[in-house]
């Protein structure tokens, strides 16, 4: 048995299928497309984690100070636009 059942015979038959009705081209400009995806989202959270400066380390602090105000009662200040009439 195969994933959840479904044998390799099935698999195949199924990648015969894809391939009869999209063509290898198009699959594997669909592949590169995707990869290229990735490899950007990869690179666009790196530059973010260096951009916002420190380590990790650093960053798990700000959390745990922001979660013990939080549980001591102190709430952020917040700005006047961010307050709306009732």
């Amino acid at each position: 048995m195969g994933l959840g059942g479904i044998s390799i015979w099935q698999l195949l038959i199924i990648l015969a299928i894809v391939i009869m009705l999209f063509g290898t081209k198009r699959l594997r400009g669909l592949g590169s497309d995707l990869g290229g995806a990735i490899k950007g989202f990869k690179k666009s959270m790196q530059d973010e984690d260096a951009s916002t400066g420190g380590t990790e380390e650093e960053r798990s602090g700000e959390t745990q100070a922001s979660e013990e105000r939080t549980k001591s009662g102190d709430k952020p200040a917040q700005d006047d636009d961010d307050q709306r009439p009732a």
